[in-house]
């Protein structure tokens, strides 16, 4: 049953992030699990906690804000390839999610926070922390490609956790990068998306088992969306590196995601990127 059911979570899922400008209704959506509408809204409320338009509104406006940082589009492209009717609907509906609209986004790269400043020219400073952190084991999904499309994994695994009631198991949402997107082509660009478990977790066949080294972190808190997460490797990468005088270890960085997009909003996300230093 589980299994069942995981497979219809997962193929809508994955129809969201390939069609986020088709016909996403709920009529479409249960076509695509093979469900009455009726049941099916209730099924895909039940499991993730979010309805099905919710979803839709919540991934076309996560692509949304990371193509306009990403990607050279016209806004109005952007709001035909995310699903939007026209450019004024586009805007309305990102300012009431983002709390600006999608040209200011753009211009800022990141939502403000309270405690971000963005200055063109200049480098945006972060929190960052040296920390002592332990092992940690992922159940994750492969990404490969453009970091910003890395949402679709993490959906996957979202699903495959709700259809099998594996939450109560679960220790928050991690990723780890093993890629710099400066020198590595796009479609090359690796990363693990998945969910944070313990040592004794029983590991589905649909997920890998993903172990994350302990050890001295560099810990760079981020405030806002998460296609705001460049600029801040950039800082810790840089300025940070550069200013404290550590080397980082030969291991990949990765993220912890101490919120969630579905119940939170752009500007309060928090995001720890977590970079290994050498002893």
């Amino acid at each position: 049953m589980n299994q069942h059911y995981e497979a219809r979570l997962r193929r809508v899922v994955q129809y969201i992030f390939d069609n986020p400008g088709g016909d996403l209704s709920l009529d479409a959506l249960a076509d695509v699990a093979c469900m009455s509408r009726f049941h099916w809204h209730r099924v895909y409320h039940a499991m993730t906690g979010e309805t099905c338009a919710q979803a839709v509104r919540r991934i076309r406006a996560h692509r949304a804000a990371c193509w306009l940082v990403q990607r050279d589009w016209s806004i109005d492209e952007i709001a035909k390839r995310a699903g939007y009717d026209n450019s004024q609907s586009f805007a309305r509906s990102f300012r009431k999610r983002f709390g600006m609209t999608p040209a200011a986004f753009r211009a800022a790269g990141q939502a403000k926070a309270p405690d971000v400043t963005l200055r063109i020219g200049h480098s945006t400073m972060f929190n960052v922390d040296l920390q002592d952190l332990p092992a940690r084991r992922l159940a994750a999904i492969r990404h490969t490609g453009a970091y910003l499309e890395s949402g679709r994994a993490y959906e996957q695994v979202a699903a495959i956790f709700a259809t099998n009631n594996l939450w109560p198991q679960a220790r928050g949402m991690a990723g780890i990068y093993y890629d710099d997107p400066d020198s590595t082509p796009e479609a090359e660009l690796r990363c693990d998306c998945g969910v944070q478990v313990e040592a004794d977790f029983d590991m589905p066949e649909s997920l890998q088992d993903v172990a994350i080294q302990g050890g001295r972190y560099a810990v760079l808190i981020h405030k806002g969306p998460y296609s705001g997460l460049k600029a801040a490797y950039d800082y810790l990468y840089g300025p940070w590196l550069a200013e404290n005088g550590h080397e980082p270890a030969d291991a990949p960085s990765y993220e912890r995601y101490l919120n969630s997009p579905q119940d939170t909003a752009p500007a309060d996300l928090i995001t720890e990127i977590c970079m290994p230093l050498a002893s």
